[in-house]
């Protein structure tokens, strides 16, 4: 299994400004203390042995998208937040290629920064290709449908040439899909959410974002952990630190960086990843994060068999 990363921001997309660049240029010509370089792949070659990764790369401003190779050939997409533009187009370079043009989307839930890059999605527009979107909300299908409408987007959804089929699943129960079996969860999240657990070939991967985790509420943790166990990789809803998931923003249905490690080790799972990052972190910010829950991983494990934390961020591919 292969998971790839197109977008990895949470609520809103965003952007780099060019003071953050100008910052990060400042920050490597200091590192670089007066080195000269024969050309630029030797300059690359230094920045990417010597420089943290906020300074020479990003973690990205897409929102929500997230790709796993595995099973039948199929796509296999988890949301269809603003990074599903740039999946589609590179989709269809593989298309090009040999690939199936049948897409498999599993939609955690229906808010608009994860189905905002389907009105950009150009395969949605291919007569040759069929769309299945997964969910665990009867109203996926009008969700879609509603960010067509001409008040807020040009392109009616008639324009649309894909074949389009909506699968409604209980949570609790397993199915087959694209070659995968899967099984979801209800998560606590405003009109609700839904974590996805996808295995093949003894391997499982857990998608599991937008879902807020209360420590007065240890029946549902168990839940959670049961769900997660023995996950080669769990992808996790870590937007906020703890402190803002136990004051300023309980109840906004995140969670932190904190609980994912904790629900881990209960799960026994091999490896998290760093998901669905805040919108106003930096670079910085978010690399200070995954430094912290390292070093939390390290000071909590005890027994437990090490945890690898990942950051995710926009290009990221991570083989289980």
């Amino acid at each position: 299994m292969l998971v790839r990363f197109w977008g990895t921001r949470g609520s809103l997309p965003v952007a780099l400004r060019s003071e953050s660049i100008q910052a990060k240029i400042a920050k490597a010509l200091v590192a670089a203390g007066g080195r000269t370089f024969s050309d630029e792949a030797a300059a690359a070659d230094f920045a990417r042995s010597k420089l943290d990764f906020a300074t020479f790369g990003a973690y990205g401003g897409a929102t929500s998208c997230v790709e796993i190779e595995a099973g039948d050939g199929s796509f296999v997409i988890c949301d269809m937040g603003s990074g599903l533009r740039e999946f589609g187009l590179d989709s269809f370079r593989r298309i090009a290629e040999g690939h199936s043009a049948v897409y498999h989307f599993f939609l955690s839930h229906l808010h608009w920064d994860h189905i905002m890059g389907f009105p950009f999605f150009g395969p949605a527009f291919n007569p040759n290709a069929t769309i299945i979107v997964h969910s665990g909300h009867p109203d996926a299908e009008e969700a879609l449908r509603r960010q067509q409408e001409e008040i807020s987007f040009p392109v009616p959804w008639e324009w649309l040439k894909a074949r389009f089929e909506f699968v409604v699943h209980a949570p609790g129960e397993s199915f087959e899909a694209a070659g995968l079996t899967v099984s979801l969860t209800t998560q606590h999240h405003s009109h609700d959410s839904y974590g996805f657990r996808f295995e093949s070939g003894g391997k499982a991967v857990i998608y599991s974002t937008d879902s807020e985790h209360k420590v007065d509420n240890m029946a549902s943790e168990a839940a959670f952990e049961a769900f997660f166990r023995g996950a080669d990789l769990v992808i996790c809803d870590t937007m906020y630190s703890l402190g803002d998931t136990a004051s300023l923003k309980q109840d906004w249905g995140h969670s932190s960086n904190v609980v994912a490690v904790d629900l881990c080790h209960g799960a026994d799972a091999r490896r998290l990843v760093l998901f669905h990052h805040e919108p106003t972190y930096s670079d910085e910010d978010i690399q200070r994060m995954h430094n912290e829950t390292i070093r939390y991983e390290e000071l909590v494990r005890g027994e437990s068999r090490p945890l690898e934390v990942i950051c995710s961020y926009d290009g990221l591919e991570v083989t289980v």
